[in-house]
């Protein structure tokens, strides 16, 4: 069944108006016209529109999804979606009523960001074949994650322009396209001058680009291109762990906090624009911290 195109313009619309409002990311954007699409399918399947929605339609559609074993964070991203365009739509007077307003949230747990040791680390950081080109991109793309905590889709949309190797920073365009200074540290700034010194160049191989990490085609490097990289250093360390693209930014927090960083300083490096999203690492260094103690405490 597919979507009626007046309810496909609708959602057009809708992003054009958030996207010129809210600045939003395109990855931001893309989730959300999945998101609406998916709501449009399913719409159509009961010859049903965006604009006749009424709350028990929405009820309908979380309990399909419950039905078909999707996860409950997945259905809470997409309510949340969905109320934004409602409140778009009522705001426009597109509709009488927001059918979203009297239905809940999925019930959540909070799961703990899956992390890395700092043994791992140096494992994963030492993996790849810094005598070629690649490997020593590679390994310059992995010390910078690790020492900035960047998200995967900044590091790979990082302009040269944006490092100042004298002042040992990068500047970030984040969420939003809210700006912020992180400082690279010794290690990475090392590794970051000996690449574009000796490897960028014939990774691009005479063509004209701002990337700062491109690609063997000389073009800006996907997150999907980095996160297969990542998976095969992974293998190579003989890492045996679930991880995701954000693993070294769960790392990079983390282990900052381990050894005592303030949590606002780690939401500014993380840009996160609430502190609540930060604390879920104090978490996880807590639990590391019992972990510690219960190993090499006398009476742990």
């Amino acid at each position: 069944m597919a979507i009626s195109s007046s309810d496909q313009q609708l959602i057009d619309t809708y992003l054009d108006a958030v996207w010129m409002e809210k600045g939003l990311g395109q990855n931001t954007l893309d989730a959300y016209r999945r998101d609406l699409h998916t709501f449009g399918v399913w719409l159509a399947s009961i010859s049903q529109t965006l604009v006749g929605v009424c709350g028990p339609d929405v009820q309908r559609y979380l309990a399909h999804r419950f039905e078909e074993g999707l996860a409950a964070r997945s259905t809470a991203r997409q309510l949340s979606c969905l109320r934004g365009f409602y409140r778009y739509l009522l705001r426009e007077n597109r509709v009488q009523e927001d059918p979203t307003a009297l239905v809940d949230n999925p019930k959540l747990g909070r799961p703990l960001p899956k992390s890395l040791s700092e043994s791992d680390v140096e494992a994963l950081l030492a993996a790849p074949d810094t005598d070629t080109p690649i490997g020593l991109r590679d390994r310059t793309m992995l010390e910078v994650l690790y020492a900035t905590g960047l998200r995967v889709s900044e590091l790979v949309g990082l302009k040269l322009h944006q490092v100042n190797t004298r002042q040992g920073v990068v500047r970030v365009f984040g969420k939003g396209s809210k700006e912020r200074m992180v400082p690279l540290g010794d290690e990475a700034l090392s590794w970051l001058e000996r690449y574009v010194k000796n490897s960028r160049p014939m990774l691009l191989n005479e063509v004209q680009s701002d990337v700062l990490f491109p690609s063997t085609r000389a073009r800006e490097m996907t997150r999907q291109t980095f996160w297969h990289r990542l998976k095969q250093h992974v293998q190579q360390a003989g890492i045996d762990k679930p991880l995701s693209p954000h693993t070294l930014r769960h790392a990079f927090a983390t282990h900052l906090l381990n050894h005592g960083a303030d949590l606002r300083v780690v939401q500014l490096l993380l840009g996160h624009s609430d502190l609540s999203t930060t604390q879920i690492y104090t978490h996880v260094a807590s639990s590391r911290m019992k972990s510690l103690h219960e190993q090499h405490h006398p009476r742990g």
